[in-house]
């Protein structure tokens, strides 16, 4: 399962936009335009999305952000300490939740994440 997650790095707010078997780039951009009405309705603003440079991020990603004024941020190749931050929450579910339960799911999986 893929999970698509993103981190106020402020506050440390983790909101997880979803989780899918196959990730496709109507899914991802989707997932994009739930992020800004999720911004919206909050009435936060986000100015940066600092991302890797994987394959899965079509240009309409890019472009949906970059339509609500967030700018995106590509981290550098193999430097990890970018999105330091991040990585460590993905390491500490993989530790803390993973390595413990079993997952049968999406929906389980999602409950666990929250």
């Amino acid at each position: 399962m893929y999970v698509l997650a993103v981190i106020e790095h402020r506050a440390r707010r983790i909101r997880i936009l979803g989780a899918t078997a196959h990730p496709t780039a109507s899914w991802v951009v989707r997932a994009a335009k739930n992020l800004v009405m999720d911004l919206e309705d909050a009435r936060c603003r986000a100015r940066f999305l600092i991302r890797d440079r994987d394959g899965k991020f079509p240009g309409p990603f890019d472009s949906v952000l970059a339509d609500a004024g967030i700018e995106i941020v590509l981290t550098g190749v193999r430097i990890p300490r970018m999105n330091a931050i991040m990585e460590r929450w993905v390491q500490t579910c993989r530790h803390e939740l993973l390595d413990r339960t079993l997952i049968w799911n999406q929906r389980h999986l999602l409950h666990a994440l929250r």
